[in-house]
């Protein structure tokens, strides 16, 4: 069965004015639909076909670069989309922000953290929170379309993810990353993100 592009959930102007909706629109319609269709054909007569993308990208063959890059782009967009929020985002409570405060003394703390992966990567890639088993939050980083999944990969199960592609932020924010990631803060879903901790943990 073929991977399909998720839906989004909301309308593209409603993360304005911290995210734009041509922003939205492209990165969606255009990127996101596009690391679908070449993961669906990267695979298509393989053994990966039929396989859940968490397993393709746990079992990857790093040197498949089809794979690699495009099941990365599939797998990161989904979750990204899923992370923010216009409406009932909820607030950082309960084990989870008891997890991040452990892990970093504090929520402005992690944070800083946060954008700081964020920001530090060079050229195109993702910033992550993730959970490992047992409970405990790491942030870290990686490049282009890796994630944490990944072999090699910085380890635990993905909760929170940014996108630092410049496609994802320069029609609004030009060459201002930080800015960008600052803006990011007031569009997570909160809700979503303790759901997937909960799971991930």
């Amino acid at each position: 069965m073929a991977f399909e592009l998720p839906q989004l959930g909301y309308a593209y102007d409603a993360l304005e004015p911290h995210i734009d909706a041509r922003t939205m629109e492209i990165h969606y319609s255009k990127h996101h639909q596009g690391y679908t269709n070449n993961l669906n054909n990267a695979i298509a007569g393989t053994d990966l076909e039929g396989k859940s993308i968490n397993d393709i990208l746990t079992e990857l063959d790093m040197n498949n670069g089809a794979v690699r890059n495009n099941g990365g782009g599939f797998y990161n967009h989904s979750l990204f989309w899923s992370v923010m929020n216009p409406e009932d985002k909820g607030y950082l409570t309960g084990e989870l922000r008891d997890a991040i405060e452990a892990a970093y003394g504090s929520v402005d703390a992690f944070k800083d953290a946060f954008a700081k992966a964020a920001a530090t990567r060079f050229g195109s890639g993702w910033a992550w929170l993730c959970v490992h088993p047992g409970g405990k939050v790491e942030v870290c980083s990686t490049p282009n379309q890796d994630n944490p999944l990944m072999p090699d990969g910085c380890g635990g199960t993905p909760i929170l993810g940014l996108d630092v592609w410049e496609h994802a932020y320069y029609l609004n924010y030009q060459n201002r990353r930080p800015d960008y990631i600052q803006a990011f803060f007031n569009v997570i879903n909160w809700n979503e993100v303790e759901r997937r901790y909960a799971a991930g943990k």
